[in-house]
């Protein structure tokens, strides 16, 4: 019997987030809440351990107390079987600078590779909504004997400039060229009206990995981007193929939710994506015992409603109490207290938060401990919100900062 490959998984979390302001000014992208009771993290790190990848290595830079913990607390594997999940800061080994970029934080860890030694090493981004078994992906990888996979999801050519993406040859799985939000995105030779984007997540055989590294920190007009620098690098050098994720063969996943990838990198795309798990039948199926998203959860009491309370096609998390309320299309996190007549419509409620008698929220994220008084509306004018030094999206959702303080208007 052949040995299994040795591998090691480096989860990127680094990433700002300044599209997400201000759900990111106290927290990295990858802290982010998600879903009522996730952080944005969670997705990924379930993908790699339902996956049966047991050595992983976060990388985390800005602001990165609340991911620290998080994972520190709740990603808590077995030594036993040589297991871990573990945060790894930015510690400048090579000189007094930050991480330059997603190759230069790997460059920077490059002793994580030395002391694992591994023969494949899985690089996934922190920040995406999906399900993925990546050990598949790695199997494709190793049949292949490309030096790196890239996961590409099929998206209309028509709105395939907003990504990177992957024009592939004849074959259609060596990558011929790699291209940054291009003005005519190349169709698939199986299906000229679809283009392959770019997922970030990737594949390496660990060697070629190294190699490309070095190389590239001898660069002085690298960005040292992974999918700007190391990924075109290897497609030049013939190296790269592409891993089609409609391919991969989740456990439990409905025909609906199959497939199913969002980047919650603004507002808008965050909250859609919630708007995605709350119908009868969701976009993206939370309820999925087969591949678990894993979390902690807080120890309080299920959620509770009373007083005629209605609640429909929502999420409410544990702690809550809906009372005598309506809630609908909504997201709520544990400990959230909505009073009497009060409404909520598509929104987003984050942890401990208090919704006070008869107020209206409409198209709203809320981060946590926020108070709103009695009778408050918000969303239901988006101007007077914007008015009120609210951020308001693009998109025309209000979004509210953690502890953001929010008065009566004077009369």
């Amino acid at each position: 019997m052949a040995k299994a490959p040795r591998v090691l998984g480096i989860v990127l979390a680094g990433g700002e987030g300044k599209r997400l302001m201000p759900l990111t000014v106290d927290r990295a992208k990858p802290a982010v809440p998600f879903g009522g009771s996730y952080r944005l993290i969670d997705f990924v790190l379930s993908n790699l351990v339902n996956a049966g990848y047991r050595n992983l290595c976060v990388l985390t830079q800005y602001k990165s107390h609340s991911l620290d913990r998080h994972v520190t607390l709740t990603w808590r594997m077995s030594t036993f079987l040589g297991n871990f999940v573990t945060c790894v800061p930015a510690q400048q080994r090579l000189g007094p600078q930050w991480y330059q970029g997603s190759a230069d934080a790997i460059y920077q860890s490059m002793n994580l590779i030395n002391d694992h030694k591994p023969d494949i090493i899985v690089v996934f981004g922190a920040d995406h909504v999906y399900r993925m078994d990546a050990s598949q992906m790695v199997a494709a990888h190793i049949e292949h004997g490309a030096g790196v996979t890239v996961a590409g999801i099929r998206v209309p050519r028509a709105t395939a400039s907003e990504f990177g993406v992957i024009k592939t040859a004849d074959d259609g799985v060596t990558i011929a060229e790699f291209l940054e939000k291009p003005a005519e995105p190349p169709g698939l030779p199986d299906s000229p009206d679809e283009t392959f984007a770019s997922m970030g997540n990737y594949v390496f055989s660990a060697d070629v990995l190294v190699d490309a590294l070095r190389r590239d920190a001898e660069n002085p007009a690298s960005r040292h981007d992974m999918g700007g620098d190391i990924v075109p690098m290897l497609v030049a050098e013939g190296k790269a193929n592409v891993y089609d994720f409609k391919d991969n063969d989740v456990p439990g996943a409905l025909d609906r939710d199959r497939s199913y990838w969002r980047d919650v990198g603004s507002l808008d795309s965050y909250h859609e994506a919630h708007m995605d798990l709350v119908s009868i039948q969701p976009v993206f199926n939370l309820y999925n015992s087969d591949w678990p998203i894993f979390t902690s959860h807080p120890q309080l009491p299920g959620a509770k409603f009373t007083d005629d309370a209605t609640v429909g096609e929502s999420i409410t998390c544990a702690g809550s109490i809906i009372s005598g309320a309506v809630v609908d299309h909504s997201v709520l996190g544990a400990n959230v207290l909505v009073s009497s007549g009060a409404r909520i419509e598509r929104s987003v409620i984050m942890d401990n938060c208090r919704i006070g008698a008869n107020a209206v929220l409409r198209n709203v994220i809320l981060d946590k401990n926020i108070v709103i008084p009695d009778g408050f509306q918000i969303g239901v004018d988006p101007e007077l919100d914007r008015a009120r030094g609210f951020v308001v999206s693009a998109g025309g959702v209000t979004v509210l900062g953690k502890d953001q303080v929010v008065t009566l208007d004077p009369t």
